[in-house]
């Protein structure tokens, strides 16, 4: 019984960390200036995809000098990622974009 009731413990964790997680990529991706719509899509596409070291490196895309604070598409936050370094994550963003912008995320 004790087994039981760590895993269901463990399981309802899980689901609150992934539900924080979620939430605060959404609120750095709305920052970012991607739609609401977007961001939610692309949230829960990138926590599941995506490590936490991952996802904190999104946390210090800053804009370049002579470049918009936001980046007024889609495309121009895809290309911001591309300065993290990482295959993974940019290839995850970009499907997530391209995914949900159509809809299909």
């Amino acid at each position: 019984m004790r087994v039981v009731l760590a895993t269901f413990a463990a399981l309802a964790l899980s689901g609150c960390v992934q539900t924080i997680a979620e939430s605060r990529v959404e609120s750095a991706l709305r920052e970012a200036g991607l739609s609401a719509r977007n961001s939610a899509c692309m949230a829960e596409r990138m926590v599941d995809r995506l490590s936490i070291d991952q996802l904190r490196k999104l946390e210090g895309l800053k804009a370049r000098k002579g470049e918009p604070v936001r980046p007024t598409t889609l495309k121009g936050y895809v290309e911001r990622v591309r300065r993290v370094g990482d295959a993974e994550v940019l290839a995850v963003t970009s499907s997530s974009a391209a995914l949900c912008a159509v809809g299909l995320g």
